[in-house]
């Protein structure tokens, strides 16, 4: 077995940069009200939806949930469940540092898992990327949401999709759209009654829910009962 050590080895920690002025979650919520009808009704059917607490700026917390994503890609929850919890336990109980997942036997790590190898190459681009300093998680808070898209997106297996989700769910961005979601999609479809809408329609559309996308999309994914 691989042994374990917890963290994200050589990652540097830094101080969190100051905090910004917030709209409280009261009054993003009419706000939203305010400048769209459909999601004012959206915003009645679903009731409050509480704010995520906000972390201080943790690099090792980073990068372990861009590992977990990169893992969950296309999977069910229950199989990403699964298949992370192999991951940790054959690093005894702690997700890997990037120095331990490249000193791995790649075919080996695969099948103890249940990784494809197409995913393990992704993990390992993602530690590549971390070690040699191209994708400097400490920097991650203080970058704006565009440039934390183009360091993530840089690294092999990180997608569109997986930078948005982390930038809503991990740092807590309060304007972050997701057009290519699938939920996000279906509940357009269903709250605006459009049929098959594009990416520019969905655009578009978020435009009137500035500067608070994020919490569009989580009253969308909430009135399917699928929140991320």
């Amino acid at each position: 077995m691989t042994p374990s050590a917890p963290g994200v080895g050589s990652t540097a920690r830094k101080q969190p940069p100051a905090k910004r002025k917030a709209t409280s979650q009261k009054a993003a919520v009419e706000e939203l009200r305010a400048a769209d009808p459909v999601m004012a009704g959206l915003i009645d059917a679903c009731g409050v939806i509480s704010s995520p607490p906000r972390k201080r700026a943790d690099p090792e917390e980073h990068y372990g949930a861009l590992l977990h994503a990169v893992v969950n890609q296309q999977l069910s929850v229950k199989a990403g469940a699964a298949i992370y919890g192999r991951l940790t336990e054959r690093f005894g109980g702690h997700t890997p540092t990037p120095e331990q997942l490249l000193a791995d036997d790649p075919e080996e790590l695969r099948l103890a898992a249940g990784l494809s190898r197409s995913k393990v190459g992704f993990m390992r681009s993602l530690a590549e990327h971390i070690l040699s300093g191209d994708l400097e998680l400490e920097r991650l808070d203080s970058l704006s949401d565009d440039d934390v898209m183009a360091e993530l997106v840089a690294v092999k297996g990180i997608g569109e999709w997986t930078a948005h989700m982390f930038l809503m769910s991990h740092l807590h961005r309060p304007d972050v759209m997701a057009p290519g979601d699938l939920g996000i999609r279906r509940a357009i479809e269903r709250a605006y009654s459009l049929e098959e809408p594009d990416r520019e329609t969905i655009e578009r559309l978020a435009e009137r829910w500035r500067p608070h996308r994020t919490l569009a999309c989580r009253y969308l994914w909430r009135s399917l009962n699928n929140e991320p």
